[in-house]
């Protein structure tokens, strides 16, 4: 089956009457990867792509770049003006009532909102309704192949023994009182994700003290910090194997320079830990038991336990997203507070775990890890998770 018509019985199955693609100078990635065309060198002018769920699709296209798309299937019809281009555009949605664009009402889900809202008013004006096609370009985007799924594991299983190593490295530096800063251990980390084969689009994040309150900590709008005896260290980082469709892995554990973390260092942690794993039992249970579950319920089941501590107010950020190709994926994320996201977690997709407190000038604790959902099971990827804040002195790695 190829893939128009993969989509054609998509949208019989959700009950729609098309799909309709457009794209302005690769303002929709989207859809290039899910028509399977390239976008060329040269994409200056707006196409459209009409994929309807019983006829043969459309491919609307300017005089100037009428090669556009040529890769499709399609009848094509070549516009010069722009009446020319919203006259073909109302001849090939007649008769529809109901179609997908790749939007999302009041841009709930920012990842699948790509069409402006000109466009959609251009469309409209056809007389038809536009719903999102976030449900469908989780489908044939998020929805991952067996050999992507394995790559994805390959890379946690890679990715947690670069954990590991970047720990002993730092332990034996400090033991050994040589320098070691959040810089050093980021340039350690790239060089253990290239050594062990992986690739990454930026580096991880390594944050000491009150930098790890910053979710999205950058080392380059702060001062760099030694790290010494005594201080507490968050540590993210996502890579993935070099192949363009493999898939990343993504983790984030915390250390401390010491013997024993600090009380409150623990007590954050195991809320934190406790609040990761009330998702990952959710989870498996309702893919075991084949009930649907939404990243938006999700992630209320990591936010009930951070609540129930009186430390809502510092999770900031949704309990997890989406993975894929990039490490923030276009399938569902586990989300109720940035926005959202009913969409279900649906078979053959990858995404975090990763809830987190954060209290601003003190410290912050994030615990990540990866699942998949496979062969109607919900899976954990890069085991063992972690259960204690590691403390890296007087330990043997």
């Amino acid at each position: 089956m190829t893939r128009l018509e993969q989509i054609a019985a998509a949208l019989k199955a959700a009950r729609l009457d098309g799909w309709l693609f457009y794209d302005f100078r690769l303002s929709d990635p989207l859809a290039y990867r899910i028509l399977n065309v390239p976008s060329g060198a040269t994409t200056t002018r707006r196409w459209f792509c009409y994929v309807p769920a019983t006829d043969a699709p459309i491919a609307i296209v300017s005089a100037v770049e009428a090669h556009r798309l040529d890769a499709l299937a399609a009848r094509k019809v070549v516009y010069r003006s722009y009446d020319e281009m919203t006259s073909a555009l109302g001849n090939a949605l007649t008769g529809a009532r109901r179609i997908a664009m790749n939007y999302s009402p009041r841009a709930a889900i920012p990842y699948v909102s790509r069409v402006d809202a000109g466009t959609l008013e251009m469309v409209r004006g056809c007389g038809v309704e536009v719903v999102s096609a976030a449900d469908l370009i989780q489908r044939f985007e998020a929805s991952l192949t067996a050999a992507q799924l394995e790559s994805h594991h390959r890379a946690a299983a890679a990715l947690r023994a670069v954990v590991d190593e970047t720990f002993a490295d730092m332990a034996e530096r400090i033991e050994g009182r040589r320098p070691v800063s959040e810089r050093s251990v980021q340039a350690f980390v790239m060089e253990r994700i290239a050594a062990r084969g992986l690739a990454t689009h930026e580096p991880p994040i390594v944050a000491v003290n009150e930098h790890s309150s910053d979710p999205h900590f950058d080392l380059n709008r702060a001062e760099e910090r030694a790290i010494r005896t005594g201080d507490f260290v968050l540590l993210d980082l996502w890579a993935k194997e070099s192949s363009p469709d493999s898939i990343y892995a993504d983790f984030t554990w915390t250390a401390f320079v010491g013997l024993e973390a600090p009380a409150e260092h623990a007590r954050i942690f195991q809320i934190v830990a406790k609040a990761r794993d009330a998702v990952v039992e959710l989870i498996e249970q309702r893919i075991a038991s084949r009930q649907a579950i939404s990243g938006r319920e999700a992630d209320r089941a990591a936010r009930a336990v951070i609540e129930e501590a009186g430390l809502s107010e510092s999770f900031v950020h949704r309990t997890g997203h989406s993975i894929g190709r990039e490490v923030h994926g276009t399938g569902a994320n586990l989300d109720s507070l940035e926005t959202l996201d009913d969409r279900s977690l649906i078979e053959s997709t990858c995404f975090s775990v990763e809830p987190g407190i954060y209290l601003p000038g003190r410290f912050g604790v994030r615990s990540e890890l990866d699942m998949t959902i496979e062969n109607g099971c919900a899976r954990v990827s890069g085991e063992p998770r972690q259960r204690a804040i590691v403390a890296l002195l007087g330990q043997r790695f």
